[in-house]
């Protein structure tokens, strides 16, 4: 199951049917299956204090994922900063909602299995969110 929830942010407007449908179409690509995945949309005072707490950092994030996979089902927390998503938006020139669904699909890429720190692996990453996005574009024909 995958559940949206806010914490000191208004709710994004995402269509949550379709976003859970392609979030479990993305990871199916990479062999896997959705177990329980929760998303907490919040502000960047809020991200800063989950990236303190949990990871020791003290900076500013998009998103923060909290991996608890068992095999090929994945499981995780992943907290996205609104306000860090509407920055990089204006600062990529990019909309904001489809910032808002790569930084989505960012976190679910992680739990498959795909980094972003070593050497090459940020473009993997980055191929993979625009595969992944133009999955979202063009809706599968049934």
């Amino acid at each position: 199951m995958i559940t949206y929830n806010a914490e000191g942010v208004r709710m994004p407007k995402i269509k949550k049917r379709d976003t859970s449908a392609w979030i479990k179409a993305v990871a199916a690509g990479y062999g896997k299956k959705v177990g329980e995945v929760g998303y907490l949309f919040v502000n960047d005072e809020k991200i800063l204090e989950v990236n303190n707490e949990y990871l020791g950092h003290n900076y500013y994030t998009d998103i923060i994922t909290f991996d608890y996979d068992e095999g090929d089902v994945i499981n995780g927390d992943l907290v996205i900063s609104l306000d860090t998503v509407r920055t990089n938006a204006e600062k990529y020139g990019k909309e904001y909602n489809e910032e808002l669904h790569r930084v989505i699909i960012h976190g679910i890429l992680h739990l498959c299995g795909i980094n972003d720190k070593g050497p090459g692996e940020r473009e993997i990453m980055e191929a993979a969110e625009n595969k992944a996005l133009q999955m979202l574009a063009t809706p599968a024909k049934v």
